[in-house]
């Protein structure tokens, strides 16, 4: 079970635009993540490795500040709010759930809940 302190260290790591660092520093070497009802991605390294190809895609991404999180033994919910700067300046706002389950002090299984018409343009 994660420790709240912990738990609001990964949100301000997140929050401070260390996005794929956080997945390195906060995630287990076999994590997963998953969007939506997607097949889910593994293995820490790859999944830094694509929110670094996320993230170079765009012009800037501004993470807002976390308006609330839930902890419950091993599982988290946390509320994100994404803005992504396309590179034609276009913004694009992803308001989206995180559930996660930790193991210990990192994050085992991470599934993202958004609603996907928020992705067009």
């Amino acid at each position: 079970m994660p420790a709240r302190d912990r738990v609001e260290a990964f949100i301000a790591r997140v929050v401070s635009g260390a996005h794929a660092e956080a997945i390195e520093e906060f995630y287990h070497a076999d994590a997963t993540m998953q969007e939506n009802l997607n097949p889910p991605r593994s293995g820490r390294d790859a999944l830094a490795t694509g929110e670094r190809k996320t993230l170079a895609r765009h012009k800037h991404v501004h993470t807002h500040p976390v308006d609330a999180f839930f902890i419950d033994g091993d599982r988290v919910v946390i509320h994100w709010v994404f803005e992504f700067t396309r590179t034609d300046d276009t913004v694009m706002t992803i308001d989206e759930l995180a559930f996660q389950t930790w193991r210990g002090d990192r994050i085992q299984t991470e599934r993202f809940y958004y609603d996907p018409a928020q992705m067009k343009a």
